[in-house]
């Protein structure tokens, strides 16, 4: 990983899996990190770990967070990563207010931040990575609404980054599709569900996944993704065990 040193991170949804990953890495090298989630004991046994994590008890989707604390950090770097874990069910056995569970997360998180990355706007040179999934690409039949509202974080990641070109705004947003990993829980919930979905056990699903993602990979990713070349960054990435390829 790259020198971070005193950039101001701020990593949203940070207590658990890939964005607790995350907030350690970038910590890791060296950012000053502002870790966002509703968990408080989660959040403080993060910040315990780090001279350079300050931990952020409050609810992402709720806009008047996203102003506050970009006001009050003003980052360098914004990394999205809360959502809610999906119902996982079939369609038939969703109803609509399970079924739409991301979109009242997920996309309202991706939306709200966004937006007020713009409407600030954050310092010349900034990085935004709205941290979607892989079910964004491939579906989730399992999953309700979920593919659907990450597909959506996705499209609205290109939306900012088009909104910031056409405002003259020297911001990089991008996105990022983590593949399928069983340290998360909205991954284990996923395997559980897919696993018996095609009568399989969860360690035969999980071996047929091939190399794993884990939070520290994540976290390293991301770091190397932040400090590349602006020019070089792509609108999306497919994230999983072997690194960062580019999406087409």
């Amino acid at each position: 990983m790259g020198d971070m040193s005193g950039r101001t991170t701020v990593v949203v949804g940070a207590s658990r899996g890939l964005g607790r990953g995350i907030a350690s890495a970038f910590a890791e090298a060296g950012a000053a990190v502002v870790a966002v989630a509703r968990t408080g004991p989660a959040l403080a046994e993060l910040a315990a770990g780090s001279a350079n994590i300050r931990a952020e008890v409050a609810d992402a989707a709720d806009a008047s967070v996203a102003w506050s604390l970009l006001d009050r950090y003003e980052p360098e770097v914004l990394v999205l990563v809360a959502g809610a874990t999906p119902v996982m069910h079939p369609l038939p056995q969703q109803t609509w207010e399970t079924f739409s569970v991301n979109w009242h997360a997920d996309v309202k998180i991706a939306f709200t931040w966004l937006r007020e990355a713009l409407v600030k706007p954050l310092r010349p040179g900034s990085r935004v990575v709205v941290v979607s999934s892989g079910a964004a690409l491939n579906g989730s039949p399992a999953s309700g609404g979920y593919a659907g509202a990450k597909a959506t974080q996705r499209f609205l990641a290109d939306y900012a980054q088009d909104e910031a070109r056409r405002a003259g705004l020297d911001i990089t947003v991008t996105a990022v599709m983590p593949a399928m990993t069983p340290f998360g829980e909205v991954g284990r919930q996923g395997i559980r569900a897919y696993a018996a979905r095609s009568g399989q056990n969860e360690e035969a699903f999980v071996k047929q996944l091939g190399e794993l993602l884990t939070p520290e990979m994540a976290g390293s990713a991301l770091v190397d993704l932040v400090l590349a070349d602006p020019a070089t960054v792509a609108a999306g990435y497919v994230l999983t065990g072997a690194g960062l390829q580019k999406l087409p």
